[in-house]
């Protein structure tokens, strides 16, 4: 049985452990055992825009980014291993960790790297657009 959509390790024992209940109930000869985690999604926002072209050109070993067929860039981290979804936005999802501290971890690594990467705003670009509202 695959368990997904709960927000923590525990929510999700609880979820398997009640479905398996249910089957049980329905006269199915149905265990609850060998329950483990297999893959942790978290999402966070860093609150700025990055440079998804510069970020890809300098770190290309660990870097995937094609924009016409996926608009984020997709990060293969090696310790932890732990793939990251990178969006221009500053929105981050963070894939893979079969334990919470991984992503934690990974972020970690990951922002003083974003925010080398951290797209700055021209002034012209904000005249800009204030002129044309």
């Amino acid at each position: 049985m695959v368990c997904t959509g709960a927000k923590s390790e525990q929510q999700s024992k609880l979820a398997a452990r009640k479905y398996a209940r249910i089957i049980q109930k329905l006269s199915f000869p149905a265990k609850f055992k060998d329950f483990k985690i297999q893959n942790i999604v978290a999402s966070c926002d860093v609150k700025f825009p990055i440079r998804l072209e510069g970020l890809a050109y300098s770190h290309g070993a660990f870097s995937s980014y094609e924009p016409e067929l996926f608009p984020g860039l997709i990060y293969r981290m090696k310790q932890p291993k732990i793939v990251l979804l990178i969006f221009v936005s500053g929105k981050i999802v963070i894939t893979g960790a079969k334990v919470r501290d991984d992503t934690y971890k990974a972020f970690e690594l990951i922002y003083p790297v974003l925010t080398e990467f951290r797209k700055v705003q021209q002034w012209y670009e904000y005249s800009f657009f204030l002129l044309s509202c």
